[in-house]
């Protein structure tokens, strides 16, 4: 079993920036991968960036290219999400999930265990 719990999120204008963190506790995390998705209102919920297990391997969709970035600590069991440049449509309930294969993938079907969510609301 693995626990997630994201933090970080928040209200910032355009162009501002947050730090989003997900600890994770249960299974070794530095056995698995990690992503992040988000989902807008009305909207399916979305791939954002993807990290393997060692670090090696990032991915990000291309809307957050050059802006988001995903980093890992495996020694605080932590992964963390910079999101620099935020425009309105960021706007989401932003999650963590872990994918035990530990390789990333952008596929939300190959995540194992989500945690709950944070809000990031960004304001124009």
């Amino acid at each position: 079993q693995v626990q997630l719990v994201e933090s970080g999120g928040g209200l910032v204008q355009a162009g501002g920036s947050l730090r989003l963190s997900c600890a994770a506790s249960g299974r070794a995390f530095s056995s698995y991968a990690m992503g992040w998705f988000r989902q807008a209102p009305g909207k399916e919920r979305e791939f954002v960036a993807a990290i393997s297990w060692s670090g090696s391997n990032r991915y990000y969709t291309d809307s957050v290219k050059g802006r988001f970035t995903i980093s890992r600590d495996n020694a605080k069991n932590e992964v963390s999400l910079q999101m620099n440049s935020l425009k309105p449509e960021d706007t989401a309930v932003y999650s963590c999930a872990a994918d035990l294969w530990g390789l990333g993938t952008t596929n939300l079907n190959a995540y194992n265990y989500w945690g709950q969510g944070t809000q990031v609301t960004v304001s124009s």
